[in-house]
């Protein structure tokens, strides 16, 4: 559930940055890319914070960083990016909604690589 939540919330901001940024340039995948980058960011916080917050204290807060950034950052730039143009352009959905598909597309993977890999359960004899 807090999973979901932190998703909510960061759906609803990168929507809204990339309607925001949609009208400020023609490049409807510049600013997805833009728009996600912001809020993987947004994502992290919240679930350090909130969603793993035991986690990530155990394995540290750089370490869950990086691997967020190389999990759940690859998986959401390679797979919005990868599935914007067929949406948009052969499909013509338009660009908030057709994100928004690509957004929930990706989120499975995304709560199995946070939950078993970026805040993996460390075992109490590795733990600080």
């Amino acid at each position: 559930m807090k999973f979901n939540a932190v998703g909510a919330l960061g759906m609803g901001l990168q929507l809204g940055l990339l309607a925001l940024l949609n009208r400020l340039t023609p490049r409807y995948l510049l600013a997805t890319a833009a728009a996600i980058e912001i809020t993987l960011l947004h994502n992290f916080a919240w679930h350090a914070h909130f969603t793993w917050r035991d986690r990530a204290a155990e394995s540290g807060v750089c370490r869950s960083f990086l691997r967020f950034h190389l999990s759940n950052g690859v998986v959401s730039m390679v797979g919005n990016l990868a599935l914007m143009p067929f949406l948009v352009e052969t499909a013509r959905i338009p660009v908030v909604a057709a994100n928004a598909v690509a957004v929930l597309a990706c989120s499975v993977v995304n709560f199995l690589l946070g939950d078993g890999w970026v805040f993996e359960e460390q075992p109490p004899e590795e733990r600080r």
